[in-house]
């Protein structure tokens, strides 16, 4: 998978031009190296948020939960020493991009609360399209929050008072927000696990050594050798504690699904199993449906490393034109805080993909990406295959064209930024400069995966969004909301106390 950051244009992750997702889950409960093992999770995790990283553990009933988070990689955030502090049995771990708040420490998770029925850590993967409204709602009743992050709305509303008991409080909490959630919460007593009912964002439980764990993506489950068991259903709160595993169904099983499609296509790591199939292989087809669907007279295929080599395999296969590793990505550059305009152009480009001449030189070249966002980077490709001597370049992309932005935990742009929302199919590819353009459609990309297209949320190609939301959303609204009402605190505060 290629790292994060895949944002066009501006600020620090102007080298990057394609969307930055959600974040990563991960917890244990029943194991003597939880946090341990939570560190290995998070690692292979690591592709689905590179600005902070963070774990809680927990030794048992009523221990002080222990908690070391920062920002950066999970190599950077932790070493040895620190490991060895989060000593216990029972763990969970947080790796994050932005989808709701700023890249801040404060906002980096697992977030922990100290309130009167006892210690709470709550590690979260989507975005919530009522915080602002719930928030509003809860500081008005005298809640206290110490961050922007749309998650601790749901700590909030999880610490009032009912009588019928922790559970139900759970559950009610969870009816009343609306969005894309992931969730893995650690109690005193027990691990939890949940799902949105519209089962935006992955979630899976597996075994290891007798302990229940739970991960984003099956990936991090080979990584430590455990066993994958099922996926955390759309709807569902799946419960660990000294008793075993329980499940429970806070909402109608027959509630529409709505899948994040772009998991397949870009954010999932290749190795990973999403319903049922290996993401590798779904990309594949969607390349062999991208090869039927607009076909090239071309001399060799390559790839936009990492994300467009599944898709470039299937259309090379299909197509019969050989395949090709003509661009050679460096896996290890960081954020650059020189920008050498003057000293390189297209620097932001160049450093994470070079360009072997010989492979493409006279040739009639067929590109293959997973998405073309914006488009900056794409057409700076492009001027580089001309550049080294291309005789034509035809651009193939694994999934529609986007056209809308994301309210569910990716960070596509606002429209007016969209390439696809701003210019027809040939006005695209004159800016990009490419011979021709192809696109797979949403029908063909829905074949790939084997699946029915109303389990997926396809909203950022149709505009069709599955859940409402305020159209003012984005990923400041919470810290907007703070700044007009002059209530943003900044220090720790009692009631609830987070640490």
């Amino acid at each position: 998978m290629p790292a994060l950051c895949r944002l066009q244009d501006g600020g620090d992750f102007a080298a990057d031009p394609y969307p930055r997702h959600e974040c990563g889950i991960f917890g244990v409960f029943g194991h003597p190296n939880a946090a341990e093992i939570t560190y290995f999770g998070l690692y292979a995790l690591q592709h689905r948020g590179q600005e902070s990283a963070g774990i809680v553990a927990s030794e048992g009933d009523d221990a002080t939960f222990r908690m070391h988070r920062g920002m950066g990689l999970v190599s950077q955030v932790f070493d040895e020493p620190k490991l060895k502090e989060l000593r216990g049995n029972r763990a969970i771990g947080h790796v994050r991009y932005s989808t709701t708040g700023s890249s801040t420490i404060k906002n980096a998770q697992p977030i922990v609360v100290n309130c009167a029925r006892g210690q709470i850590a709550i590690a979260h993967n989507g975005n919530l399209v009522n915080a602002n409204i719930l928030r509003d709602e809860l500081e008005a009743a005298g809640s206290i929050f110490q961050t922007t992050s749309d998650s601790e709305v749901i700590l909030h509303l999880m610490i009032q008072p009912r009588r019928e008991g922790h559970e139900a409080t759970l559950v009610s909490a969870l009816r009343r927000v609306q969005g894309a959630f992931s969730l893995v919460i650690l109690g005193e007593r027990e691990l939890i696990a949940a799902r949105d009912p519209h089962g935006f964002r992955p979630l899976c439980l597996g075994r290891l050594d007798g302990a229940w764990v739970v991960s984003s993506e099956t990936c991090a489950f080979d990584l430590i050798r455990a066993d994958y068991v099922r996926d955390v259903e759309p709807g569902e709160i799946v419960v660990v504690d000294g008793n075993g595993i329980r499940s429970i169904r806070y909402v109608d099983p027959s509630h529409s699904s709505a899948f994040c499609v772009f998991e397949h296509v870009y954010f999932a790591r290749p190795d990973s199993v999403l319903m049922g199939s290996f993401v590798s292989e779904t990309r594949k087809r969607m390349g062999r449906e991208l090869a039927r669907l607009h076909p090239a007279e071309a001399d060799i295929v390559i790839p936009v490393p990492d994300s467009g080599n599944y898709a470039a395999q299937g259309f090379a296969e299909e197509s019969g034109i050989p395949f090709e590793q003509a661009f050679v990505r460096n896996h290890y550059i960081g954020r650059t805080f020189l920008q050498p305009t003057q000293l390189i152009r297209d620097f932001n480009v160049r450093v994470k993909l070079n360009l072997i001449k010989e492979m493409v030189r006279g040739k009639r070249v067929v590109v293959v990406d997973d998405s073309v966002v914006r488009g900056t980077t794409a057409r700076a490709r492009v001027v580089n295959l001309r550049e080294v001597g291309a005789k034509e370049v035809h651009l193939r992309v694994s999934c529609p064209p986007h056209r809308f932005p994301c309210f569910y935990g990716i960070d596509f742009p606002d429209k007016k930024d969209l390439l696809a929302n701003q210019m027809t199919r040939a006005e695209i590819a004159k800016y990009l400069g490419v011979d021709s353009i192809g696109y797979l459609d949403v029908d063909g990309m829905i074949r790939a995966t084997g699946r029915k297209g109303s389990e997926f949320c396809v909203a950022c190609f149709t505009g069709d969004y599955p859940v409402g939301f305020d159209a003012r959303l984005d990923k400041m609204i919470l810290e907007q909301q703070r700044r007009r009402t002059g209530s943003l605190v900044e220090e720790e505060t009692a009631h609830p106390r987070l640490f």
